[in-house]
């Protein structure tokens, strides 16, 4: 199949060459010609296979028919969870409507920058809006942008964005959209409790889940290297050494652990950097540029980088720390091995995560060979799982009120907000109505709001 047989335009299809794009992806083929038809879609697909051109192109199709009335308003808006996938975004809504009859007015809008300039462009309105969902409250507690007139809503990484941590400010916006409207929802994955949310959100949707075909060459080698954690970051500058890799995205628990191994690394000779959500925009954006075009040959991040972004031809990544949520694991390997290149997902197994890799592996139905490298073999062993001689819980080794607000956030439970508890689902045989789901996403927040 051809991109001109799913009904785009010419200056749609001239952009496309233009990237050298020579036929559509299976999310593409798939979703394109259902969202010209003003149907409702959720689509999963995996990492890397044309998501944000399977719903921008067709939105911009539908954008150049109408022309934009004038005053505070905003025909489509996407939504995203950071500030870099915002940019991204905005910047592919560029790229393929550059050559579209009449200007279509994109306006990228996030937090950690000035509001003034960006309440100054929205006085005119937009036809596409790309926001992350803080900012975007902020534009509608100053009066800045009006949602009334929204024609189309995608919501990109879905499934972060229905979490509970975002509940709250996404119960805000969806009681400002009007009720006609498309809705696009996409992501790599969709957990159970968030696909009841998401499909209360759509009108008869057309549902799009594509998983690699069983008889296709993965693209991503994936390994697990067991090491002591003291000697993850020696491990780690030999692996770069000896393979030559050029660039390398590391991913760690904490943004003080991403300063500490880019500090590390760099008095070992390795140019490194970090990422992490405190950091200025400027220097978030420099970093990710600098590693972009190889100036920086090891980028250290926290989760921040795990969603959405692409780098093209990223050749390696490595779970320094392993991600609290398996589903999590699937977003940061995705980083690597997108549109069909081949890319390496190394994670690093202590004594102590061996069983929370397990875990990983069972959730993601897999199953990777541990490795040990030589010089770096492991000679710590397996804590043992401690038992109160009562039966309970050891002092020390229970799960912390933040670990089990985290997992809730992962699985979307609700949770009581004066006891800091997780409120227990329904029984199984009890399948909840879906309606009863977004009240409750209208009145839980858990967490800051995300800028």
């Amino acid at each position: 199949m051809s991109f001109s047989q799913l009904g785009l335009s010419e200056p749609l299809l001239r952009a496309i060459a233009e990237k050298n794009y020579v036929e559509p992806t299976p999310v593409q083929a798939a979703a394109i010609p259902v969202i010209l038809r003003g149907k409702d879609v959720r689509a999963s697909a995996q990492t890397g296979s044309g998501k944000t051109a399977a719903y921008v192109l067709p939105i911009l199709q539908g954008l150049a028919i109408n022309r934009r009335e004038s005053g505070r308003r905003v025909r489509a808006l996407i939504l995203v969870p950071t500030r870099e996938l915002a940019s991204q975004v905005g910047e592919s809504v560029r790229r393929y409507g550059r050559f579209l009859p009449e200007p279509i007015k994109t306006l990228v809008v996030y937090g950690g920058v000035s509001i003034n300039p960006q309440m100054m462009a929205l006085g005119g309105g937009a036809d596409v809006l790309v926001a992350t969902p803080g900012r975007l409250l902020d534009l509608i507690d100053h009066n800045a942008v009006s949602l009334n007139s929204i024609s189309v809503l995608v919501l990109d990484e879905a499934d972060r964005l229905l979490a509970l941590g975002f509940a709250e400010e996404w119960g805000r916006i969806a009681g400002l959209l009007p009720v006609e409207r498309q809705s696009l929802l996409f992501s790599a994955t969709f957990p159970p409790a968030v696909t009841v949310l998401a499909d209360h959100l759509l009108r008869d949707p057309h549902v799009i889940e594509l998983a690699p075909l069983l008889n296709q060459e993965p693209s991503i080698l994936e390994r697990a290297i067991e090491v002591d954690a003291p000697r993850r970051t020696q491990l780690l500058r030999f692996l770069t050494v000896e393979n030559g890799w050029t660039r390398v995205l590391v991913f760690v628990a904490t943004k003080y652990s991403t300063e500490h191994v880019a500090d590390k690394l760099r008095r070992a000779g390795l140019d490194a950097t970090a990422l992490h959500g405190e950091m200025s925009q400027g220097a978030r954006t420099q970093a990710l540029a600098d590693f972009k075009v190889g100036r920086i040959r090891l980028l250290i991040a926290t989760d921040l980088a795990a969603r959405g972004l692409d780098i093209e031809e990223l050749p390696v990544v490595v779970n320094y720390d392993l991600p609290r949520s398996a589903v999590d694991y699937v977003h940061r390997i995705g980083r690597t091995g997108r549109a069909g290149a081949q890319g390496v997902a190394v994670s690093f197994v202590s004594a102590e995560t061996h069983a929370h890799f397990q875990l990983i592996e069972k959730r993601n139905v897999r199953v990777i060979l541990r490795e040990q490298i030589q010089g770096f073999e492991p000679v710590e062993s397996e804590p043992p799982v401690l038992v109160a001689a009562n039966g309970g819980g050891i002092k020390g080794k229970r799960k912390s009120k933040k670990d089990k607000l985290r997992e809730a956030a992962g699985l979307a439970l609700p949770v009581n907000l004066v006891t800091n508890s997780v409120i227990p689902r329904e029984p199984v045989n009890k399948q909840p109505e879906p309606k009863e789901f977004f009240p409750w996403a209208q009145r839980v927040m858990v967490g800051r709001r995300l800028r």
